[in-house]
């Protein structure tokens, strides 16, 4: 068996090579595709999903046992259709030179920036939302003239399989091509001198990314995580606070990057919001644990990490509520969510990103102490207040870090495709989505244009002239 699998690593990493010179040789030869060319390859990939739309949802289902049909269609599916649609609404606009004023100190002159495309573009995607964050960034790469090869997680082989047909049926390996493999191709992929890495995952493996691109100068955009904390007012009701922030972290189980980590709340309303939060979970998911709507954990290995993170908050003094009494499937690798309480930093559960079922709740006295305690923690990638006090949103909007805010609502922000999406500090690197993708994939040149008369020539030594002399005199004022 490992002789099978040394082969077919080694077949990857052999057909990894041959396809980045490939797709380096083709934009050479391509090296400024037109806006109509962009503007078809974006069609083609449009139409590419509509076809396998319902092949796709049935793959990612294969992939983790069992995943909700809306979890894959608004997550992966819609929120992909949408940002292509904007993005070929708004391509020729993005594509035009941008005027700059040349100043006095060049006049007469022109300047522009000219976007042109960078090269070879490598994408590297996670198992949690796999055709999304493929598709999102593979078709940012193609409205702006580039080539991409895509390294896909290894815990997705069906959706992989179908999105490889898929792409194969549209695009020629010399302009996109899909790869598989373990640590050993992941690691490989990495290396290559890509013109840019866009990489969605976790901090600790986005360290090993960046540490890989700088040997080749290659710049990266890092969509990582974090703790991404929830804040909830002491205005807000919270029967409504609850009914917003089940329905975020039952959106995949909870296995999403900007899925609310942690609650901070006043602690007077903890009890009612645990009551408020399963009656709520058990009103959408009537069949608990059974659930058709309800996503299982993407596979075993996921499933006993959280299993373990749980194990570590009860030995050390926290508090598990599960919503509902039949809490685990161990055969299935489901899990219904579970409210932990009397956190602490010690515990395994407020020091990694929980990417799952699992809600911790902190109850504070004053907003200045949950104020405080964002402050004191990583820069998450989302932050979500839940207040209609514009004192208090404005606090925590101005003076806290983080990727993105979002306001009596959660998730949403990243469905803003006119807005950029990126982390801050340990949450990530850069920005793609809307216009800040366009210019993250492309490469910004300066042209200034002086003319045919050689008003340079006016610099030239020697310098003891009395025009020169009167110049040298007044820099600097």
């Amino acid at each position: 068996m490992n002789a099978i699998l040394d082969l077919q690593t080694e077949t990857e990493l052999t057909r990894l090579d041959t396809l980045f010179a490939t797709q380096q040789a083709h934009f050479r030869a391509n090296p400024n595709s037109s806006c109509e060319e962009r503007l078809k390859d974006l069609e083609i990939l449009r139409s590419l999903i509509v076809n396998y739309k319902d092949r796709l949802v049935e793959a990612v289902a294969e992939d983790y046992g069992h995943r909700s049909t809306f979890d894959t269609l608004i997550s992966d599916i819609s929120g992909t259709l949408h940002s292509l649609e904007y993005t070929r609404k708004n391509l020729k606009k993005w594509m035009k030179p941008s005027k700059r004023s040349a100043g006095l100190m060049l006049a007469p002159s022109k300047a522009y920036v000219h976007y042109q495309p960078i090269g070879v573009v490598g994408i590297i995607v996670p198992w949690n939302f796999p055709i999304g964050l493929s598709l999102s960034p593979l078709l940012t790469a193609l409205a702006t003239g580039n080539t991409a090869m895509l390294k896909m997680s290894e815990f997705t082989p069906k959706t992989n399989a179908v999105l490889k047909t898929m792409l194969a049926e549209g695009f020629a390996e010399s302009k996109v091509a899909l790869i598989e493999g373990e640590v050993e191709v992941a690691t490989r992929f990495s290396q290559l001198p890509f013109n840019h890495i866009i990489f969605t995952g976790s901090t600790a493996v986005g360290k090993h990314i960046m540490r890989a691109a700088s040997a080749n100068l290659t710049p990266v955009t890092l969509e990582l995580g974090g703790k991404s904390p929830t804040i909830i007012g002491p205005d807000f009701d919270v029967q409504q606070a609850v009914e917003r922030i089940a329905f975020a972290k039952s959106i995949n189980s909870g296995q999403a990057c900007v899925a609310p980590d942690y609650v901070l709340m006043p602690a007077e309303k903890v009890t009612e919001f645990i009551d408020a939060y399963k009656a709520y979970f058990n009103s959408m998911f009537k069949d608990g644990i059974n659930s058709k709507d309800y996503t299982s954990i993407v596979n075993q290995r996921q499933y006993q990490r959280l299993k373990s993170v749980l194990k570590d908050a009860s030995d050390k003094g926290a508090i598990i509520d599960p919503v509902r009494p039949v809490a685990f499937d161990d055969n299935r690798h489901r899990m219904i969510p579970h409210l932990v309480t009397g956190v602490t930093d010690q515990m395994t559960v407020m020091q990694e990103e929980l990417f799952g079922p699992i809600l911790p709740i902190i109850g504070y006295q004053s907003v200045d102490e949950a104020h405080q305690y964002v402050l004191d923690h990583d820069r998450p990638l989302a932050l979500y207040i839940i207040s209609n006090d514009k004192a208090l949103q404005e606090r925590f909007v101005t003076n806290t870090l983080s990727g993105g805010v979002c306001i009596n609502d959660l998730l949403m922000q990243v469905a803003v495709d006119d807005a950029p999406f990126g982390g801050n500090g340990p949450s990530g690197i850069g920005h793609y989505h809307g216009p800040e993708g366009f210019k993250t994939l492309s490469h910004a040149k300066t042209v200034l244009n002086r003319g045919s008369i050689n008003f340079t020539k006016l610099l030239h030594p020697p310098y003891d002239t009395w025009f020169k002399k009167t110049i040298i005199r007044k820099i600097g004022g």
